[in-house]
């Protein structure tokens, strides 16, 4: 049987997105020994959401928050991984991600491609309960991954406790009954030096 033009344009894609193993986030693995990929980062979440369902807020659909994490940094293809904690990386991450998913999910037959672009735009957009619940668990992945690590990026790269603190508030938001957690963890972390005081 010959290959249809959208199993090509599907098989296309996913042969495009393995390169998404090759991109290196600053988020070391628990163990210490290596930085993660965005691919694991994006499992590792999807598999988070699945977990704590119990403390998605009320509207948020789980299914659709999964397909938002497994596809959500996808765009890092082209775009590359960029530092929460870089001002000057994070004021060209919107340009660079937007012509990424252009050119990505436009590998796609035309519904899928626009399926996908839709679940990056409403995670980026960050106002439904689902994206929200899933940008929350984006932030809270690399937050345990530093605390496992004795402090990890955030050593290295002299990160503050403001700073950590600033960049987790929209948990507060996509999912309120872990906010408490995180506000402790923070403190602890302050505490055992881990992660140090705000700058005078």
């Amino acid at each position: 049987m010959l290959q249809s033009d959208r199993l090509t344009q599907q098989l296309q894609f996913i042969l495009e997105i393995d390169r998404l193993k090759q991109i290196l986030r600053q988020t070391l693995l628990t163990d210490g020994s290596r930085r993660e990929n965005s691919a694991e980062h994006s499992w590792h979440i999807a598999i988070m959401a699945m977990v704590l369902a119990d403390y998605a807020p009320p509207g948020a659909d789980l299914h659709q928050a999964i397909k938002m994490l497994l596809i959500h940094d996808v765009v890092e293809i082209d775009a590359g991984d960029t530092f929460c904690y870089d001002p000057q990386g994070n004021h060209s991450k919107s340009d660079r991600e937007e012509k990424a998913a252009t050119r990505l999910f436009g590998l796609l037959p035309i519904d899928q491609g626009q399926e996908f672009r839709q679940l990056w735009d409403e995670f980026e957009a960050q106002e439904t309960a689902t994206a929200q619940f899933a940008a929350a668990l984006d932030r809270i992945q690399p937050f345990l991954h530093n605390q496992a690590t004795q402090g990890g990026t955030w050593k290295q790269h002299r990160i503050t406790r403001d700073r950590v603190l600033k960049r987790m508030e929209l948990v507060a938001a996509g999912t309120p009954a872990l906010w408490g957690y995180i506000q402790q963890a923070i403190e602890e972390c302050v505490a055992r030096g881990d992660l140090t005081q705000d700058n005078p």
